[in-house]
């Protein structure tokens, strides 16, 4: 070879380095800018369950010139309610006591005793509660004056059952809409680069939540999560 091609030799190899260097910068900067292509969605998923959990409770009082015949207004009072849910069905453990409380009133000398009794029915049998609740004017009629605080509520305990087939709906829901998006820009939706699950909102079926004094809530409801998902686009 000769002597002037050997010195050309270093040259024409740093030329080349600097082609393919620049090169492969060229493509990195082009994979970087279609890396940052992203379009930011939100998936909605819904679902309509019926609680599997009924706490009804139930909040009373009597007030007498001594303890002693407060207490045992009370307790007839308690005897009556034990009674109403023994003849529509319920076990005796559905119904516990959850709390007591005695107040003593002095007016102008007139000493007076009041005793507050709550009760709680716990079951499963939400149609059972169901119907209790619609006669629960059977224990006004029994001399059982229910007071403000009293009331059925229906809970929904089953969610981490339905939580991977809801979360799973959202992230259909929002690919659906990133390809809408994709459809309309001339583009097409690639892989997920970051996703955000949004908490689960429990509500009223249908916005009803009330149902006339005592009914403080209803069985029928509402499971909605909202996830946000960055998916990438090419």
């Amino acid at each position: 070879m000769p002597r002037s091609a050997i010195g050309l030799l270093p040259v024409g190899i740093l030329a080349a380095g600097l082609v393919l260097g620049g090169w492969f910068i060229g493509d990195g900067l082009r994979r970087a800018k279609v890396s940052d292509r992203a379009v930011t969605v939100r998936g909605l998923a819904e679902r309509d369950v019926t609680a599997d959990l009924a706490t009804w409770t139930l909040a009373y009082s009597a007030t007498a010139p001594d303890m002693a015949s407060a207490q045992a207004s009370v307790d007839r009072d308690s005897q009556s309610i034990r009674a109403f849910f023994g003849e529509l069905g319920f076990p005796a453990d559905a119904l516990q006591p959850t709390g007591v409380n005695v107040q003593t009133f002095n007016n102008n000398g007139v000493v007076s005793f009041t005793v507050r009794q709550r009760m709680t029915l716990r079951t499963t049998d939400v149609a059972r509660a169901q119907r209790a609740v619609k006669r629960q004017f059977d224990l006004v009629r029994r001399g059982v004056m229910l007071e403000e605080g009293s009331g059925m509520a229906y809970t929904f305990t089953r969610l981490n059952t339905i939580k991977p087939a809801m979360v799973a709906a959202a992230t259909k829901d929002a690919r659906a809409a990133a390809e809408q998006f994709a459809r309309d820009s001339g583009v097409s939706v690639d892989g997920i680069r970051n996703a955000t699950q949004g908490y689960f909102e429990i509500t009223a079926r249908d916005g009803d939540g009330g149902g006339g004094w005592g009914v403080s809530d209803t069985p029928y409801k509402k499971v909605r999560v909202v996830t946000t998902i960055d998916f990438y686009l090419r």
